[in-house]
């Protein structure tokens, strides 16, 4: 289904399990996991079926970021971390959610960090999952040049400094499936994936480039889990470690996953899934 969140903007949403289940005599309402995706310029199918395993404890919500996906095309010029954020309180309004644990993957997570600096009392929680706050790229890289060589970290550069689809084609070719340890994982992109690749070219252009969320984190007034894969070569580990640093410590909750790579969900989704049920039940 498509919500209207602005006059001239709606989203594709989609839902797994129900938000009301008998308890007793009565109706028990289990909390609300609304699930931002990454990219830019990918749509939400990369979280199916792997999510679905949270259903019992947590009414789903997948939705593609505004312009993405199946939701309604916009003006490359209106798709700003400021623009997502604010249609995360536009789409719970639209759809009678109040306190939503956010779950923010990569870009979803750049997302999720405006959204703390903006609307730090909207969430009852927030995890953090493989993202950076800002690009970070000599980071980037070291954990590429480590993984896949010198023909990585050339790739990597080429693309990081001048986006485009000239600089694509390798990226895509030798970087991405360094990724992920998953078989079918590309990064944020599984084969069903639809890809906008001018939303991607745009936002990685310009304002990836100068984004600095750290100092917005400080705001931050509910528990949030940051999850962090060892082996991720576009958020890198040291990336998650300034986030925590940046977050108040009695807020702030830090799990690392050796051995894995960007998403940690797909390369360990029994752990993974174990720690973010154990988060939402807390």
């Amino acid at each position: 289904m498509r919500i209207q969140v602005s006059p001239d903007a709606r989203l594709f949403v989609d839902v797994d399990g129900s938000g009301l289940v008998p308890d007793g005599a009565g109706m028990r309402e289990k909390p609300t996991l609304l699930l931002l995706h990454g990219g830019p310029g990918y749509d939400h199918a990369g979280f199916k079926p792997g999510f679905s395993r949270l259903a019992d404890i947590a009414q789903i919500i997948y939705y593609d970021h505004r312009g993405h996906g199946r939701s309604d095309r916009r003006p490359i010029e209106e798709l700003t971390l400021d623009t997502y954020a604010e249609d995360v309180v536009r789409l719970c309004d639209a759809l009678g959610i109040t306190k939503p644990i956010l779950l923010g993957q990569s870009f979803g997570g750049f997302v999720a960090q405006r959204y703390i600096d903006k609307y730090p009392e909207h969430p009852a929680k927030v995890i953090l999952s493989s993202t950076s706050p800002s690009l970070g790229l000599a980071r980037k890289l070291a954990v590429f040049e480590r993984l896949g060589g010198t023909e990585a970290r050339d790739a990597a550069e080429q693309f990081w400094r001048s986006p485009s689809e000239t600089t694509w084609v390798a990226y895509q070719r030798v970087c991405k499936p360094l990724y992920s340890q998953a078989p079918l994982a590309c990064g944020d992109v599984v084969p069903r994936t639809t890809v906008n690749k001018d939303i991607l070219f745009a936002f990685a252009g310009e304002e990836q480039q100068i984004m600095n969320l750290l100092p917005g984190l400080a705001r931050a007034q509910c528990p949030v889990l940051v999850l962090a894969g060892e082996l991720d070569p576009v958020c890198p580990l040291e990336d998650a470690k300034d986030i925590v640093a940046a977050l108040p410590a009695h807020f702030v909750q830090f799990e690392q996953f050796d051995g894995c790579g960007h998403g940690v969900w797909r390369d360990a989704p029994d752990a993974a899934f174990a720690r973010i049920r154990r988060f939402i039940n807390e």
